[in-house]
């Protein structure tokens, strides 16, 4: 790890990412130092520079490498690296929005659909953000991600997907919302309309009322509600919605526990520079053992390194 790293003072620390900017950024010094990395086949070298660099820092450095050399610098990763490393550096060189889309495509390409990480980007991303990614979807992949998400599910989890991809803000009072709520559980069978609109159209705060509101009326948790009254995917969805509107943290942090390396990668890239210090938090609660340690004994080479450095420490 580059010691300038750590001896910054004008490091954002006050952040929750892991990644930060490097200070005395060089992309000509970087750029250099990758190509004669790469020509060698020098993992080291190019983990230590592309894990210690923000993706923004991380984009300048592709386009001073290119001009340097005519050539792309994922190309000459994919030609010098192999494995679940050379997956995960090429993952840190996508633009974050770009990586969201591709993320969303992988989910949705091939037999099955995982909808457990359509969930957890669209409910861990603004209304905003999910539109910039749906634009990226667009171009990328000359499909519309709407229609994509409609032709992958049915039923309630269609409309929640659709929902929580167009979501917006609006103001209404907690208490009617409570009701809202409420009501929508007295028949045999639940009506998922309600939480659907309500969960994707109000702030995170406004939320959390109503769902404290909602669990002293009830007098069980939301968790336990939505298992005694919804079944199947919308389930699952709804389930993983509350989770996130109550901690995206401890959300994250479980998805982590006994997660596949794509998954781990996925959560990792994503949240490095915007919460990880948080899902670092929620991981050693939730398990008695740090994300680090746990990286450790799951990984080994120079893919630990890279996973480690993204993690940054022990907790």
């Amino acid at each position: 790890m580059d010691p300038e790293y750590f001896q910054s003072h004008n490091m954002s620390w006050g952040t929750l990412g892991t990644v930060r900017p490097f200070p005395n950024f060089h992309p000509e010094q970087d750029a250099r130092e990758i190509r004669t990395a790469l020509q060698n086949k020098d993992a080291v070298t190019v983990v230590r520079i592309l894990t210690n660099r923000t993706n923004a820092q991380r984009q300048v450095i592709a386009q001073t490498f290119e001009e340097m050399t005519q050539k792309d610098l994922a190309v000459g990763v994919k030609k010098a690296m192999s494995g679940e490393l050379e997956i995960l550096l090429l993952e840190l060189l996508m633009p974050p929005v770009q990586y969201e889309a591709f993320r969303l495509q992988q989910a949705m390409v091939g037999l099955g659909t995982d909808e457990e990480t359509l969930l957890e980007i669209l409910c861990t991303r603004s209304g905003e953000k999910l539109r910039e990614i749906s634009a990226m979807y667009k171009l990328l992949f000359k499909k519309d991600l709407e229609k994509e998400l409609r032709g992958e599910t049915s039923g309630d989890f269609t409309n929640l997907v659709l929902a929580l991809l167009n979501k917006d803000n609006f103001a209404v009072g907690v208490q009617k919302d409570i009701e809202s709520l409420s009501a929508s559980l007295n028949g045999k069978k639940a009506d998922a309309a309600p939480w659907i609109n309500i969960l994707t159209s109000r702030d995170s705060d406004h939320l959390n009322k109503v769902l404290d509101g909602l669990e002293l009326q009830r007098g069980q948790t939301v968790d336990q509600t939505l298992d005694k009254k919804f079944t199947g995917d919308v389930r699952q969805g709804l389930k993983v919605l509350v989770q996130c509107i109550q901690n995206p943290g401890v959300y994250l942090a479980k998805r982590l526990v006994k997660a596949k390396t794509p998954i781990l990668q996925g959560i990792m890239v994503s949240h490095a520079e915007e919460d990880l210090l948080c899902i670092r938090a929620a991981y050693l609660k939730l398990t008695g053992t740090s994300l680090y340690t746990a990286l450790q004994k799951q990984y080994k080479g120079d893919h630990l390194q890279a996973l480690l450095a993204l993690c940054r420490s022990e907790d």
